[in-house]
């Protein structure tokens, strides 16, 4: 019996972090709904953004190509849209699509939704409380400001357009929370959590960025010292020494990060609730996810940006009972560039061939290709704007990661014009898991380092990106 395409409610977040789930294992919170999904389905656990940062990262997801192709660069790079997205091709096969909440790629006519029977998006980053929402409309939608929680009005939102959904039709709902993006303020239900508690510290809060390249001791994303009154809801002590500062602010930071985390996941709860009211679950691809993934004190810092791994690595769980068996997992590398094409494979619809990335349909059902990758390339470009991280590029395989800051904005649209010079960073994921110690100078790396820079240029050359012209093999 052929079975009907299915609907897909693809849930993504921002700055959501995976080791801020349960299912992922959290040491510092749990997520009983979230964990709903990845209890019925599957969790993947090296799916990575190809740009962590969430304008670039977004268009990305919609458009299956990665930003030098889709010119999605920066955070002031808004997406053209009338770029080719997967919304557009589901919505041309038969499906109704709709999506609320974060939006982030630019607004007005010419950045603002397209492909989509409904919509109401956030402008900017929005606001946690009473925010103002653009509706679809002419010209580029009309604004309104909604009374309440931004993660239940999303909620609300969703819910009602799949009420009003037709019934004898597939549907697509993006579900795009605003939390738990920066300057976390959590809803009263949740205001009260961890009060009474210690939030465990990372091992490496306490970083003190030696043994690696300048860039890591240049970022300005220390958690104490580079936040501000709105971050922490109080003045900063600065007169404690930046240890003791670190810990302070951790305590604070973290709490009202998961705090707004706790809503998202009771808000998920009500969405998964109504597919099992309506008997929708076994015809309902379920995703989680977020944009990229953000340091949670990790080497002593907030925000995302830099290739380590808690940056790059995005949470993914999916629940799909008609293909994907209930609490398995994966460990293939999977690409934010690799969505789409998942999601039109599901849909039994052709995948453009300008979309880069591959649909993991068959790595879902336990059945790995052969010819899967084995590395992953990345790359940010948005050089010393927002928090002084340095433009930089590399590749990771499942063993090592290599990064070459080659700390240049190249005229990028938000990127500033100022240059250092490149530095390479080498870690062996196997060995230093927390990417404390670069060792790309150690000669016993030697052979490494030269089989990585060639494996590094190959996939430049396969995505069509192209090389720094001061790297140097």
């Amino acid at each position: 019996m052929k079975h009907r395409q299915p609907n897909i409610i693809f849930i993504m977040s921002d700055d959501h972090a995976s080791h801020a789930m349960s299912c992922y294992g959290s040491r510092i919170n749990t997520t009983p709904n979230l964990d709903r999904i990845a209890d019925g389905g599957m969790r993947l656990d090296n799916c990575f953004c190809t740009n962590a940062i969430c304008t670039p990262s977004r268009a990305t997801i919609l458009t299956g190509t990665y930003n030098h192709v889709n010119e999605v660069t920066t955070l002031s790079t808004p997406m053209d849209n009338h770029l080719q997205t997967f919304p557009k091709l589901l919505q041309q096969g038969g499906y109704q699509t709709a999506v609320f909440g974060k939006w982030h790629l630019g607004t007005g006519p010419d950045h603002c939704p397209t492909g989509f029977d409904d919509w109401a998006v956030l402008p900017g980053q929005g606001r946690y409380h009473n925010p103002e929402f653009i509706f679809k409309g002419p010209d580029g939608g009309t604004k309104k400001t909604v009374p309440g929680y931004v993660t239940d009005l999303i909620t609300d939102l969703s819910l009602d357009w799949m009420k009003a959904r037709d019934p004898n039709r597939p549907f697509c709902l993006l579900y795009h929370h605003k939390a738990p993006h920066r300057p976390w303020y959590p809803d009263e239900k949740h205001a009260d959590m961890f009060l009474n508690e210690e939030v465990p510290e990372p091992e490496t809060l306490q970083d003190d960025y030696s043994n690696r390249a300048s860039a890591a001791a240049a970022a300005e994303m220390r958690v104490g010292p580079n936040m501000s009154t709105t971050d922490l809801k109080c003045e900063v002590p600065k007169e404690l020494p930046e240890d003791e500062l670190r810990s302070w602010a951790y305590q604070r930071y973290i709490k009202d990060y998961l705090r707004v985390i706790a809503s998202v996941d009771d808000n998920v709860g009500r969405v998964l609730d109504y597919l099992e009211e309506e008997d929708l679950t076994e015809d309902t691809v379920v995703i989680y996810t977020s944009d990229q993934g953000f340091f949670l004190g990790d080497h002593g810092w907030y925000d995302k940006r830099f290739m380590y791994e808690e940056s790059l690595r995005m949470p993914f769980i999916l629940r799909y009972p008609r293909e994907v068996a209930a609490g398995t997992c994966n460990d293939d590398i999977v690409l934010n560039v690799d969505f789409p094409a998942l999601f039109l494979d599901l849909a039994g619809i052709e995948k453009p061939e300008t979309f880069q990335g591959r649909s993991f349909r068959a790595n879902l059902q336990g059945e790995t290709p052969g010819d899967w990758r084995e590395s992953m390339y990345y790359r940010y470009w948005m050089h010393k704007a927002h928090h002084n991280v340095y433009a930089h590029y590399g590749i990771r395989t499942k063993r090592y990661k290599l990064i070459y800051y080659y700390a240049d904005g190249l005229g990028q649209v938000g990127s500033i014009d100022e240059t250092h010079e490149p530095e390479w960073e080498l870690f062996d994921l196997e060995r230093d898991p927390s990417e404390l110690n670069s060792v790309y100078g150690d000669p016993t790396y030697a052979d490494t380092v030269t089989e990585l820079k060639a494996e590094l240029h190959r996939r430049q050359e396969e995505v069509g990106d192209e090389r720094y012209f001061r790297d140097v093999d």
